[in-house]
């Protein structure tokens, strides 16, 4: 994680088993980044992008471990809707929205209420998520 003032900045974590798949996607970790500030969370999956203002965030939790077929590359779950962008079967954090956020896919039709993400620090994240920067 880099933190510089107000913005925290979060790699995702690759587990190199699949790193050629999601090469394939254009998922690497050099396309790959989670930013938040006090006002956004930006998150970058290779072409996929899913941005909400901060007010929208209602929760995050940790979880995991996750099978491959559920959580490698982008995946929308059919029983919620919520979206995961994975590189990772260890661990994330799912992040819940008050208002569902697009991001799957390209037109933004698709609206999902939460968003799981395999970052390499989630329980640095959570905290963050949990415990917004104070100006100082």
């Amino acid at each position: 994680m880099e933190h510089d003032g107000e913005t925290r900045r979060f790699g995702f974590a690759f587990d190199d088993r699949y790193r050629p798949l999601l090469r394939l996607l254009g998922i690497r970790p050099e396309t790959c980044e989670l930013t938040l500030t006090g006002e956004v969370l930006r998150v970058r999956f290779g072409p996929w992008l899913v941005l909400s203002p901060r007010g929208n965030v209602t929760g995050a939790e940790l979880s995991g471990p996750y099978s491959p077929l559920k959580a490698i590359g982008v995946h929308l779950s059919l029983a919620d809707r919520g979206l995961t962008f994975g590189s990772s079967t260890r661990q994330g954090v799912c992040v819940r929205f008050r208002r569902p956020v697009g991001g799957g896919e390209p037109l933004g039709l698709l609206r999902h209420p939460a968003l799981t993400v395999t970052v390499e620090e989630p329980a640095r994240l959570l905290d963050a998520l949990r415990h917004p920067a104070r100006r100082g």
